[in-house]
């Protein structure tokens, strides 16, 4: 059996790579984030490149699997393939939706705006309200997710809560590990900004800088800048504005999580890092509702337990029930192949 990795930025591409690893029954192909129809005429042009679509995150996907000797399958024209997985349901090109789908959440989705309610008000395509509209396709067999909270935020925005598993997600499920590094500094507030500028949203860096400054009262003031932010643009205004501050464009941000007393940010997945290890957050997220909605901590297993909801796609057992397909054209066969079912442990 054949199976398809959809990649996107460095932290998708890290999961889809340790999903892989649990699923020896299939021979594995990996390709970058991809569309079709008008959108990949766009795609060429560059002009989706501060995307998962192109630029920097395409690079950076290209590098890692380079570097880990994976097959590639350029926009997944090998097919057909009997499973894809995937960190993002914005874009579900035609080309794979005749194979079972499972959908991975990657970690913290945007703030119900403006463009979230437009586009479920007037059915436009759903990458215009970026990751706010995940998991609403529906194109999906099986949605996997961080918690209990994020399982109940996904079925009030509308995906179904059959399709639903709370499995917890890769990178965020055992965030101890971060503890032991070798980043030099330690008890400063750590800054996370953000790339809101570089996908077309509003931001006033000088306000937020002036807030974090406030937050650490003296205390030593790190900048790491969004991956996908123009470095020296951000480097600029801090300097402008913080000049005892340090700044870095690069670096493992979630060991500066750990090493830090505090957490400044805006609507990010690293409040989750932050938030495991109890550090003092502030953040656009209220302290409840990260509480609520933090990722499973489960000792790393959670690449382990996606790959055992995969498997259960094509178990014949009476006591898995394939979920119906979506249309007639994903109909397959069903294999008989039998794997154990994982279940959750006690917390």
């Amino acid at each position: 059996m054949k199976a398809l990795f959809i990649c996107g930025s460095l932290n998708q591409t890290k999961m889809m790579h340790q999903v892989s690893r649990h699923l020896p029954q299939f021979d594995h192909y990996f390709t970058p984030y991809f569309c079709d129809g008008p959108g990949r005429l766009v795609q060429r042009t560059g002009a989706l490149d501060f995307t998962v679509l192109g630029g920097r995150f395409h690079r950076q996907t290209i590098q890692y699997l380079n570097q880990h000797a994976v097959t590639f399958d350029h926009e997944g024209r090998r097919g057909p393939y009997d499973l894809v997985v995937t960190c993002s349901d914005l874009i579900v090109p035609r080309r794979i939706r005749g194979a079972k789908l499972v959908l991975v959440q990657e970690g913290m989705t945007d703030p119900e705006n403006m463009a979230y309610h437009l586009v479920k008000a007037l059915r436009l395509p759903r990458w215009v309200a970026q990751t706010s509209t995940t998991g609403l396709s529906d194109a999906y067999d099986i949605f996997c997710v961080a918690s209990e909270g994020y399982r109940d935020l996904f079925v009030r925005k509308g995906a179904r809560p059959e399709k639903i598993r709370v499995t917890g997600i890769p990178n965020f499920d055992h965030c101890e590990i971060h503890r032991e590094n070798d980043f030099p500094h330690r008890d400063y507030v750590l800054v996370a900004t953000s790339d809101l500028r570089e996908t077309f949203k509003y931001e006033n860096r000088r306000k937020f800088i002036e807030k974090a400054k406030r937050i650490a009262d003296g205390r030593q003031l790190i900048f790491k800048f969004h991956p996908n932010e123009n470095p020296h643009r951000a480097a600029r205004e801090v300097a402008r504005q913080a000049p005892e501050a340090l700044h870095f464009a690069e670096g493992f941000t979630d060991h500066m999580v750990a090493n830090c007393a505090a957490l400044v940010t805006r609507y990010s997945s690293v409040v989750f890092v932050a938030a495991a290890l109890g550090k003092e957050v502030h953040s656009d997220l209220a302290p409840d509702e990260l509480q609520r909605l933090l990722p499973w901590q489960n000792g790393g297993t959670s690449a382990a337990r996606i790959a055992a909801e995969c498997l259960s796609l094509f178990d014949r057992s009476p006591k898995v029930t394939p979920l119906l397909p979506a249309t007639v054209g994903r109909v397959r066969a069903r294999f008989s192949l039998r794997v154990p079912k994982v279940r959750r442990a006690a917390r």
